[in-house]
């Protein structure tokens, strides 16, 4: 049996059977007792818990122990993890630097928290994320600490160009997720907030206008444009734009780099702040560093979170030092000082440059999608495969007429891709779900997936489609 995991995982291609633990790992009677009482936690949790526990509810695993990209469960199998905590976890489950980090921390003595002041340890975070900042904004850089959350982030990076500009508006797109409190949910799509402007988020597969492509983005520009020269369309100057160069939990879409530019030159033309929400996109995962330097753009403004802590709670705004004006006090939150955050988040930083893993995940990315739209020829109910990096979408659809939202799209098919995630962790695979109809599966495995291991997530994700799509047949 070909190992695939970092500890006796399962060969591609095999049965739920094949990821179990092996006999002697746990099979004995104090075995059994250990599972039995973990096998009670989900019945515990669904009892306290509201309704509303998206993970959970798609995914009832209970992990005990981690390792690169391998879950563990209490019931003894094990999973090959291509959710890696919704982006977060950069390097996998408990990868020897970051845990390095945190134990030099904590063995040292030194502070665990402390909001606001300099530390050794933050001293040494802000440093390497100055090394890898896109060009442009690095010799400008100002970086502000904020609660621990993107969504904080967003926030903070709200006010700080309301303050600078003394506007109030923001222009933000179709399809975008910045985040779950008041002004971050705003810019987000279903939000109904009237000092928000959103904007079409320009996309091939199901574009707004119709034509996909070079076309498509062209005319998303214009419209922008439009918006913001009319004096009567409604829209005052704003006080800044966000974007996410990839669009992730809107369905993994790539911003054309042609259109980034042109929402470089549109915003400094008309002195709006450019802020690009790089929570997700950052990091290595699409390639680049960081996303925007895909099209050469360097933002006014950069939201970061999520992969910058090293699996631990931190966010940051990163801003040019023109922006920094006396009147924006904040961020001013209790949790800005996590220090096992900051330096599990050094050490992610530097391992990933130091080792160029942001080449290794275009490499790779490029072997996925290449597979991947194999499948799109083989099996109807797979619309579109589309990603960067190692951040890549299967829209899932109903394989009949050509639907009228664009030049190939088809109807979306959420129940479809429900299915294809539940046959997929039935063969150990654990993936996400997204795009505007929850129809797209997500694939967002730790830049230390080895070669070997992407062929095992292929081979299960393949297996998966094959199992679902009979079950849904055109109506």
């Amino acid at each position: 049996m070909v190992d695939v995991t970092e500890s006796a995982a399962p060969a591609a291609g095999r049965g739920p059977e094949a990821t179990r633990t092996p006999p002697g790992d746990g099979d004995g009677p104090d075995g059994a007792d250990v599972r039995a009482a973990h096998e009670a936690i989900p019945r515990r949790q669904q009892a306290r818990e509201p309704a509303a526990r998206t993970y959970a509810r798609a995914l009832p695993v209970v992990p005990v122990r981690a390792r690169g990209l391998t879950v563990e469960g209490a019931d003894g199998r094990r999973y090959l993890d291509c959710l890696s905590g919704a982006g977060t976890l950069a390097l996998g489950h408990n990868h020897p630097v970051v845990l390095e980090a945190i134990r030099r921390v904590l063995d040292s003595g030194a502070p665990l928290h402390v909001p606001g002041l300099a530390t050794p340890v933050e001293d040494a975070f802000v440093t390497e994320l100055c090394r890898t900042l896109p060009p442009g904004l690095a010799d400008r850089a100002r970086v502000r600490f904020c609660d621990p959350a993107g969504t904080d982030a967003v926030e903070a990076a709200f006010g700080l160009v309301r303050a600078a500009t003394g506007r109030t508006g923001m222009l933000a797109f179709t399809g975008a997720h910045h985040g779950r409190t008041g002004g971050a949910l705003g810019a987000s799509t279903g939000a109904d907030d009237v000092r928000v402007a959103r904007l079409p988020y320009p996309q091939d597969y199901r574009c707004p206008f119709g034509v996909g492509g070079e076309r498509g983005a062209e005319l998303a520009a214009r419209w922008t444009e439009s918006v913001l020269d009319d004096t009567k369309s409604g829209v005052p100057r704003p006080a800044g734009m966000i974007l996410e160069p990839v669009q992730d939990e809107g369905g993994v879409i790539p911003a054309p780099d042609g259109w980034m530019r042109r929402m470089r030159q549109i915003t400094a033309a008309r002195s709006i702040p450019l802020i690009a929400d790089e929570a997700q996109t950052g990091v290595g995962r699409t390639g680049r560093f960081w996303a925007v330097e895909h099209s050469g753009v360097a933002p006014d403004v950069m939201v970061l979170s999520k992969a910058i802590g090293g699996s631990l709670p931190l966010a940051v705004v990163v801003h040019r030092d023109d922006l920094d004006v006396p009147r924006f006090d904040g961020p001013s939150g209790t949790f800005r000082g996590n220090q096992l955050a900051m330096a599990a988040g050094t050490a992610i930083l530097a391992h990933v440059r130091e080792n160029d893993l942001a080449r290794r995940a275009e490499s790779l990315g490029a072997r996925m999608l290449g597979r991947l739209r194999g499948l799109a020829g083989e099996f109807p109910c797979v619309g579109d495969v589309r990603g960067r990096g190692l951040m890549i979408g299967v829209e899932l659809v109903r394989p009949e007429d050509p639907f009228p939202g664009g030049p190939t799209a088809r109807p979306a098919a959420p129940e479809l891709a429900a299915a294809v995630q539940r046959e997929c962790l039935r063969r150990g695979l654990i993936v996400e779900l997204g795009g505007r109809h929850a129809c797209v599966v997500r694939l967002l495995p730790p830049l230390t997936i080895t070669d070997e291991q992407v062929d095992a997530v292929l081979d299960r994700l393949a297996d998966a489609v094959a199992a679902a799509c009979p079950a849904h047949p055109s109506p």
